[in-house]
């Protein structure tokens, strides 16, 4: 039986039974963010996400926001071996050698981003015109695992340094952060018109 009983039409890959991932779709994913720190969690939780399920990470969120110090990108870029090994031992998160250590050296180059660009809010969203991209699918089906954006930030990102943000990733993270807006046009959270 549905726990979400409302009569929005939402996005065929929503599981209608998880209150968490209704939330998720309704309240965050396609949506324009443009806060550094939010940006650093998402790149953070869509590496983490590779090979599982978009589910598995959101129960763990806040198992990752305490061992990440809430996502703050300095603190995490200055993590030592002995504080990611800790990570390793904490069940909250996805225990993957990789994947753990991979979030201090992409928030290392996070920050040279920064400095760079002044945010890297500014540098992603550069790729788009600072304008959302709004796409017309007609079924989840229909939606690309990557695209030729996709594929250009993950080589950027991938050239400065970054791990675990293959062009797949990478799409699945400008969706998750808004800046390219894939709700299905039967979805409520469609923007087009």
């Amino acid at each position: 039986m549905r726990i979400y009983d409302d009569i929005k039409d939402r996005c065929g890959w929503v599981n209608p039974n998880n209150p968490r991932y209704i939330a998720y779709h309704d309240e965050e994913w396609g949506k324009p963010h443009y806060d550094d720190q939010h940006l650093f969690e998402m790149l953070v939780l869509e590496g983490a996400q590779a090979g599982l399920s978009w589910e598995t990470i959101l129960k763990r969120r806040e198992g990752y926001r305490a061992v990440f110090h809430q996502f703050d990108v300095g603190k995490v870029a200055q993590m030592s071996d002995a504080d990611l090994e800790d990570c390793l031992q904490d069940e909250r998160i996805i225990r993957n050698r990789l994947k753990v250590f991979s979030a201090r050296d992409n928030a290392r180059v996070f920050m040279d981003i920064q400095k760079e660009y002044g945010t890297f809010s500014a540098y992603i969203w550069d790729y788009v015109g600072g304008t959302p991209l709004i796409n017309r699918w007609e079924r989840t089906a229909d939606i690309p695992a990557e695209t030729p954006l996709s594929r250009q930030i993950s080589k950027d990102l991938k050239k400065r340094g970054m791990r675990f943000v293959g062009p797949t990733i990478i799409y699945a993270y400008m969706q998750a952060v808004g800046l390219v807006n894939d709700h299905t046009v039967d979805c409520f959270c469609y923007a087009g018109a």
